[in-house]
């Protein structure tokens, strides 16, 4: 029997590419999943996995069989427990707050489109509060390379399924490092996402304006590709949003583009994990040879921002997501979370108020502090602890795990977490690379370089890591699709700053029927908009689709001017590439002209009316 575990999404796109289909495969995988494993809470059922393949050939059959239109055609995924999945039910890891979800989480819907198949839902700490993987009645999600030490969470199912191979990616969430620290831990990618460019509808909110779904995978290719085809705003959801049109204002965090200087903690603390500060040690030296500049500097102001997180009033929001909960079945709560959500009591909205202006008189100080680098380079974790000790101290350990993680979100910075080699006892190292919002793409590329230079294991698969890259067109060029709507359409006006990027058209196609079409006031020349609605209030809408090398991709992001900018558009065979769209306030004294169907008929009337 074939084994499966360790497959990236190259070698199960191979695999269908020789003949190979997913009942036969994914059925043999899910006889290979253990029953005993803590690291799921439910998984497919033989019966459900079938209805599941019928569904992938149904929509196989609406992109008119072109497997290129799901680019995750037939992948098994896994999903943590806190985001609706329909058809398994939403526990977030306490069985008497479980609910069944009559629809997937946005996240989980753009998966689908893309082809995946979710094979069952992971393990976490109770409510996502939790960096250690032991706080949930579904068991302890010991570590994949050595069951004595933790595993880490609150996305500890998501990480172990990952690094064991059982699939090649998996969504975790991530507020204060839930979707970094078990990566670290596992020696696997945890991609943290710019807040808000993965929409959090349909997550069990932990703290809703800081919670940010992640993405975990085995290669780092894997994990951005994941990241780019669930990316994107969603009406139903007020902290989604898309990336401005230019991020390129102080400090340097923001600047897009080759990062080259990054800030590393001027004298960490390891509080007594020897084999840890050795690995790191090891980790500046070889650095030194990426042509970046290392810059020691002193991380208080970050810790103090930190510190607001779990010891401050933003424990309210943790309680606000689960207050009606609580106030009925306290006693069917982890004691530790119980512990730390009861902690609201202590603050009022006076003390909320206050930390609100100090966390903005911070972010003013650290934007000054970090006005000169490109980024952080950061341990993922100070320590790798052992179950017995989160066990004697539960609340001090956790505390230490979000050293380098928990002001990340508070500061609203993006955040790649990658393997880092091995500590001499054979535990793995981890370390996080952070820059600003928006920037996540140039983290990939700067832990490309790192990790083709110092390759590491697949995870806990003992397999040889493969050259690392991103996305690439027939010619090995890497590449960006963007779905254009309006003026940049063959034959239009601003059409040629496509072309002198050498970008190709692949496609002219439609949205899905969950758009308007406005024209908008006051641009020139002429532009649209596109306002994503309900679909029994849209129309689907003629866009070109076109392929852009991705080394000119910032430069075209730049040229567009506000209130537009590039966000994510859903075609009609339900994939989701990157498109024009626009900010609420340009639609004011827009004119709605969804009727024609698409900008080039709209142009046409108006050229009729004139002559």
């Amino acid at each position: 029997m074939t084994d499966l575990r360790g497959w990236t999404l190259a070698e199960w796109r191979e695999a269908y590419q020789h003949q190979k289909t997913p009942a036969d495969l994914l059925h043999r995988l899910l006889d290979q999943l253990a029953d005993d494993d803590p690291a799921w809470i439910s998984r497919l059922t033989h019966d459900q996995l079938q209805a599941a393949l019928a569904d992938l050939a149904h929509r196989l059959e609406r992109a008119g069989g072109d497997r290129k239109r799901l680019p995750l055609y037939g992948i098994p995924c896994a999903v943590k427990d806190n985001i609706d999945v329909a058809g398994f039910p939403t526990t977030a890891a306490c069985p008497a707050f479980a609910y069944t979800p009559e629809k997937d989480a946005a996240a989980v819907s753009r998966l689908r489109a893309a082809g995946a198949i979710i094979m069952g839902k992971t393990n976490l700490d109770q409510f996502a509060t939790g960096l250690v993987g032991t706080r949930s009645p579904y068991g302890e999600v010991p570590n994949s390379f050595n069951p004595e030490f933790v595993s880490g969470g609150s996305s500890s199912g998501s990480a172990s399924v990952v690094a064991r191979g059982l699939v090649p990616f998996s969504l975790g969430t991530d507020t204060a490092g839930s979707g970094r620290v078990p990566a670290g831990l596992n020696n696997i990618v945890g991609l943290k996402p710019t807040k808000g460019a993965i929409s959090i509808e349909g997550v069990v909110p932990a703290c809703r304006s800081l919670d940010c779904v992640s993405v975990f995978a085995l290669t780092i290719g894997d994990a951005g590709e994941v990241f780019e085809l669930i990316r994107g705003e969603e009406p139903a959801d007020p902290y989604s949003r898309s990336a401005p049109p230019a991020f390129a204002s102080t400090p340097a965090l923001r600047h897009p583009g080759p990062i080259r200087r990054l800030a590393v903690p001027a004298d960490p603390d390891w509080f007594g994990d020897a084999r840890n500060a050795a690995a790191w040690d090891t980790l500046l030296r070889r650095w030194s040879a990426l042509d970046v500049t290392l810059v020691p500097m002193d991380f208080s102001l970050l810790f103090e921002l930190a510190a607001l997180l779990y010891e401050g009033p933003w424990v309210a929001e943790r309680h606000a997501a689960v207050e009606s909960f609580m106030a009925e079945h306290a006693d069917g709560m982890n004691p530790v979370v119980r512990g730390i959500i009861e902690k609201a009591k202590h603050f009022s909205a006076t003390d909320t108020f206050n930390a609100i202006y100090r966390r903005e008189a911070l972010l003013k100080a650290i934007d000054h502090l970090l006005s000169d680098v490109d980024g952080l380079l950061v341990p993922t974790a100070p320590i790798t602890p052992t179950r017995q000790a989160v066990a004697t101290d539960p609340v001090g350990v956790n505390s230490l795990l979000g050293t380098y993680t928990n002001f990340v979100n508070l500061a609203d910075m993006s955040a790649l977490a990658i393997p880092a080699g091995f500590r001499t006892d054979g535990q793995p190292f981890g370390l996080t690379l952070i820059s600003g919002a928006w920037r996540d793409s140039d983290l990939q590329q700067l832990a490309i370089r790192w990790l083709n230079s110092h390759p590491t294991t697949l995870g806990a698969t003992g397999r040889p890591r493969p050259k690392e890259t991103l996305p690439t067109s027939a010619d090995g060029e890497a590449t960006i699709d963007v779905a254009v709507v309006g003026a940049h359409l063959s034959g239009m006006p601003l059409n040629g700053q496509l072309l002198e990027r050498e970008a190709e058209c692949i496609a002219e196609t439609t949205t899905t029927s969950n758009y308007r079409l406005y024209a908008l006031p006051g641009t020139t020349p002429a532009k649209p908009g596109l306002r994503r609605v309900a679909a029994d209030d849209g129309a689907a809408i003629i866009v070109e689709v076109w392929r852009v090398p991705a080394a000119a991709f910032g430069s075209f992001v730049d040229l567009v001017p506000p209130p537009l900018g590039i966000g994510n558009v859903e075609l009609a065979d339900g994939t989701w590439v990157n498109g024009f769209v626009c900010e609420g306030y340009g639609f004011e004294g827009a004119l709605d002209v969804t009727h024609f169907g698409g900008w080039r008929a709209y142009v046409e009337s108006l050229k009729q009316t004139t002559a």
